[in-house]
């Protein structure tokens, strides 16, 4: 049984920085993508971040030069490093996994690429 925990999430002011972790359990294979969307009320989840075990990332343009992606794999924990937050950062957050055969490569910032998802973690920018 996969499950993945969001937290960090929180209000900052403009420019303000947050780091989001998804600690994930149940996931028994070696090989995984992992990523970060968000989603604004009313809209479809956009890829934020995302990487693969092999250590590839890649990054939303928009995010591009601010947001970090990271893991600690002995804590089976991902990371979001948030700095120079502006209010249209301001969404719902979700890490979600799958497997590189439905995710990897050009695929990793495809929400639907990933089966498994997080309840989310609330981000607000003011």
């Amino acid at each position: 049984h996969v499950q993945l925990v969001e937290s960090g999430g929180g209000s900052v002011q403009d420019g303000g920085s947050l780091r989001l972790s998804c600690a994930a359990t149940g996931w028994t294979d070696r090989s995984y993508c992992m990523g970060w969307f968000r989603q604004y009320p009313g809209k479809a989840r956009e890829g934020v971040a995302a990487l693969e075990f092999d250590g590839t990332t890649d990054y939303a343009d928009a995010v591009k030069g601010r947001f970090a992606i990271s893991e600690d794999k002995t804590k089976n924990t991902l990371y979001l490093q948030m700095d120079s937050l502006r209010p249209e950062d301001a969404a719902m957050y979700f890490c979600a996994i799958d497997t590189p055969l439905c995710c990897g490569g050009n695929w990793l910032l495809l929400s639907a690429g990933y089966k498994y998802w997080g309840q989310g973690t609330q981000v607000t920018v003011s």
